[in-house]
């Protein structure tokens, strides 16, 4: 066989086998999905167990242990705002093994957060939206906005006077009222607190004017007397406040949610992520289970997989245009 010939024939042999190694791993990773799982797997919350994404997470892997056949165990890696969590699952074997309960923090962190681990648009294979949760606006029962309109009035007077408690620098609380200070043309002062419970008390204790809280978080406050809401943020009313108006009825277009849902490492087979993606949204059609997420101050919103990918660009770039417009970054 002269040089041309062998080099011809030694060509065809690599193409073929490249050709057929493509041909292979969809038909391998086909394979994997229907046997999948074949041992426990786990849910990584970045939040010490108790609060909103630890119950979402143990609530699921209850049921998606009956429906997989298999033992779903929660794993809680707190610290640094989830961060310690979220970096852990990004960097995980892709195998569907490890997944994460992503919540509204991954995209604020990508909008003020000078250097991050990981990329949340490119590291993670989403899986499913799972619980959307509304904020309130609420201020002192003695307070006399009435109103969202009382409140934009009060502040365009004084500008400055008023302020806001948050949980901390960067988050959705901090830049949700940032993006209602943008839309009002206003200027109400940012008091940070560091998590908890405290920016409520504050509240309560008139050293705050008002804040805008997650509606789990404030609801038996609000029910107790001890605050009182404005208005929901989300674009419609909740049903647990069906009384109450959104923002956006005075100001249209304003709308701010945060969520939990679920993802995965980036590589993960497509075919395992469709798998989980059937199996939760099962779960997350179970009467007791939207019983159990609503009664949290949510509302269920299964999703796909390439919806829930959407849902995540669409609120980093939300956050990162208000961040940019007020300066807002850590280090």
């Amino acid at each position: 066989m002269n040089k041309i010939k062998y080099l011809q024939y030694f060509l065809g042999g690599v193409v073929a086998f490249g050709t057929q190694a493509l041909g292979a791993q969809p038909a391998r990773d086909v394979a994997a999905a229907k046997a999948y799982p074949v041992r426990p797997l786990r849910i990584v919350t970045g939040f010490p167990p108790g609060g909103n994404t630890d119950i979402i997470a143990r609530a699921m892997a209850q049921k998606l242990s009956e429906r997989l056949g298999q033992q779903v165990n929660v794993e809680n890696r707190p610290g640094a705002g989830s961060l310690i969590g979220t970096d852990y699952v990004a960097k995980a074997t892709p195998d569907g093994y490890t997944l994460l309960l992503v919540s509204g923090a991954v995209t604020t962190q990508m909008a003020v957060m000078k250097k991050l681990p990981y990329d949340a648009l490119r590291d993670f294979a989403y899986i499913t939206n799972a619980v959307s949760y509304p904020f309130v606006v609420v201020v002192k029962p003695d307070a006399p906005m009435q109103s969202v309109s009382d409140l934009i009035a009060v502040a365009k007077k004084s500008p400055g006077k008023l302020n806001y408690a948050s949980v901390g620098i960067g988050s959705v609380f901090h830049l949700g009222t940032e993006l209602f200070n943008a839309m009002a043309n206003i200027d109400i002062t940012h008091v940070p607190f560091k998590g908890g419970a405290e920016h409520l008390l504050e509240l309560m204790s008139g050293r705050i004017d008002v804040v805008f809280d997650t509606l789990t978080g404030a609801y038996p406050h609000i029910q107790g007397g001890k605050i009182r809401a404005l208005a929901v943020t989300s674009a419609e009313r909740s049903p647990q406040l069906p009384n109450l108006p959104t923002v956006a009825q005075t100001l249209p277009g304003y709308e701010v949610t945060s969520f939990s849902g679920f993802a995965a490492p980036r590589a993960t087979p497509p075919a395992i992520i469709a798998r989980l993606n059937r199996e939760m949204r099962a779960v997350l059609e179970l009467p007791d289970i939207r019983k159990r997420f609503t009664d949290l101050g949510g509302t269920v919103v299964p999703s796909t997989p390439e919806a829930f990918a959407g849902h995540v660009a669409g609120e980093i770039a939300k956050w990162k245009k208000i961040a940019q417009a007020k300066k807002i970054e850590i280090q």
